[in-house]
């Protein structure tokens, strides 16, 4: 079977290549068909020459026609639903329905039209216009930027589909799509769609290019090069950390989605009032989609006592009699596994699971782990390892102040919550643990399990390090994600007829939203 091709400048052509690899169905662990090139740096090169190009005529578009592209290539995502179901589930075996076709692709078109939106709004850019000083200033496009996709979303975080990506467009930059491994064949079908949109909507050729894999040497010079504008990023620790180095060396912006255990703070007063329910919410939220989210609860911070014992046999009990899922891949089998016995080695014991799962393809047993607050505190580093997967770790404190103080302990983290008594009843100890929790996360929950990201302007997909490489912005969220990838742009005693449509006295869209002279209008300046 010959080598996949790669989009590069508008053009499907053979890749300069180092090799091959084949994604796995994780169901069968057996090879699938279709093999993909590793291109040399000779094919980054091209792709970033092509970019810039293609910067500088999208800075000519307007908001309304990069709208249209993100439209158009919604609708047709759409008219390929079944092909992007069928492959995304034979190379990551995750369900067709409802979790491809019913959740996933309609997110995913649904963010790029929202995208889109906030592309033909322009309110984004926060335009701000001082008359008296004679400056006026907009956030503008950053150039090309690079989009690396993770493993377990290859629909809604896909590196030529997702957030990142219609952050980019909507934004007015060209991207060079890097493919997760796990899954090449979905990402060659966006590719092939958004294509088809760009040609459609009269885009420049090289608006979405596509490379599956290259070398991680190439990977940190594609970041670093002085033609990229900044790089989006979801995946592994280890993997990111070394992009950020390289980027950060060359002065270029890199948004980073790395790790998080997503702490649960479980108050007694709630597990007096509904004990049963919130292990049948631990339990659904930790074991969805086998634990593979990045909003996963992955440490339960509980207080000593009988009814936290009860809570511990009642959620080890619901992981037993659960279902085995299918894990991503043979790598995120063996991290797992290898993260377990990190956790086990710094003192985390065994409640259920721990050994192989029981079923389909590659999986672990689902897995609950408990310490005491005191065994936390020595070695709170080790004991934050995150088991990306069906696992948990539930912590045991003394009492609210030790709860507080292991909280204050825990690094960066995307997501934390805190269950309580309904009728305020533990109000006090309420105020005790959020205000550490909350310096530490993006995005506080009260009362309900943190899994899925729910597609809202107001959302924070973001948090301290390590969630994140950046505790100020979010990865999911219009218009608010845009801005990663733009650079505020000042103007100082520029004639008006040479300032970009957004600054000019005549407001462009008649409903773009404008700081002028200190207001928030949509009218025009004068």
């Amino acid at each position: 079977m010959s080598v996949q091709q790669v989009l590069i400048a508008g053009q499907w052509r053979d890749a300069n290549q180092s090799g091959t690899f084949r994604a796995d169905n994780p169901a069968t662990r057996e090879a699938l068909p279709d093999e993909f090139p590793v291109s040399t740096w000779a094919d980054c090169d091209e792709a970033l020459t092509a970019a810039v190009t293609a910067a500088a005529q999208l800075r000519q578009k307007s908001g309304a026609q990069i709208a249209a592209f993100l439209e158009d290539y919604a609708a047709r995502i759409e008219s390929r639903a079944d092909d992007l179901v069928a492959t995304a589930h034979a190379e990551t075996a995750l369900p067709k329905a409802p979790r491809l076709a019913d959740v996933e692709l309609p997110r995913t078109t649904n963010q790029l039209r929202l995208g889109a939106a906030a592309a033909r709004s322009g309110s984004w850019a926060q335009a701000t216009i001082d008359t008296q000083a004679g400056i006026r200033s907009c956030f503008g496009p950053l150039g090309p930027v690079c989009v690396f996709g993770p493993n377990n979303f290859p629909f809604a975080f896909g590196s030529i589909s997702g957030g990142d990506f219609a952050a980019a467009i909507a934004a007015g930059n060209p991207v060079i799509a890097k493919a997760n491994s796990s899954h090449p064949g979905t990402t060659r079908i966006f590719a092939e769609a958004a294509q088809a949109a760009s040609r459609a909507t009269e885009m420049p050729a090289a608006t979405v290019q596509l490379l599956y894999r290259t070398s991680h040497d190439d990977g940190e010079r594609l970041v670093a090069d002085p033609r990229t504008g900044a790089t989006g990023y979801t995946g592994s620790r280890g993997a990111g950390l070394k992009l950020k180095q390289a980027a950060d060396t060359a002065g270029k912006p890199i948004y980073l989605e790395l790790s998080s255990t997503n702490p649960v703070v479980i108050l007694p007063g709630a597990l007096e009032e509904r004990l049963d329910a919130i292990a049948d919410d631990f339990a659904g939220s930790c074991l969805m989609g086998t634990g593979q989210f990045c909003t996963n609860p992955g440490i339960v911070v509980l207080l000593a006592g009988d009814r936290t014992e009860q809570f511990i046999k009642a959620v080890g009990e619901r992981f037993e009699q659960a279902p085995v899922g299918t894990l991503l891949s043979k790598s995120v089998a063996a991290s797992l596994e290898s993260n377990l016995s990190a956790l086990q080695e710094a003192g985390a014991e065994l409640v259920v699971g721990g050994g192989a799962g029981t079923g389909q393809g590659y999986c672990r047993a689902n897995t609950l782990l408990r310490t005491r607050g005191e065994t936390f505190l020595a070695n709170a580093a080790a004991l934050q390892t995150e088991a990306f997967g069906n696992a948990s770790l539930f912590v045991v404190a003394d009492d609210i102040h030790q709860a507080a103080q292991l909280l204050s302990h825990l690094e960066g983290n995307l997501t934390g919550c805190i269950y309580s008594h309904t009728a305020g009843q533990d109000d006090d100890d309420y105020a005790t643990v959020a205000d550490p929790l909350r310096q530490r996360v993006g995005r506080l929950l009260n009362d309900k399990m943190p899994t899925g990201v729910a597609v809202s302007s107001a959302m924070n997909h973001g948090g301290p390090y390590p969630s994140t490489g950046h505790p100020g912005f979010t990865a999911v969220g219009m218009p608010a994600a845009l801005v990663r990838f733009a650079m505020l742009q000042s103007y100082d005693n520029v004639r008006p007829a040479r300032l970009p449509a957004l600054l000019q006295d005549k407001n462009p869209t008649g409903g773009t939203w404008r700081l002028v002279d200190g207001q928030w209008t949509t009218a025009d300046v004068g």
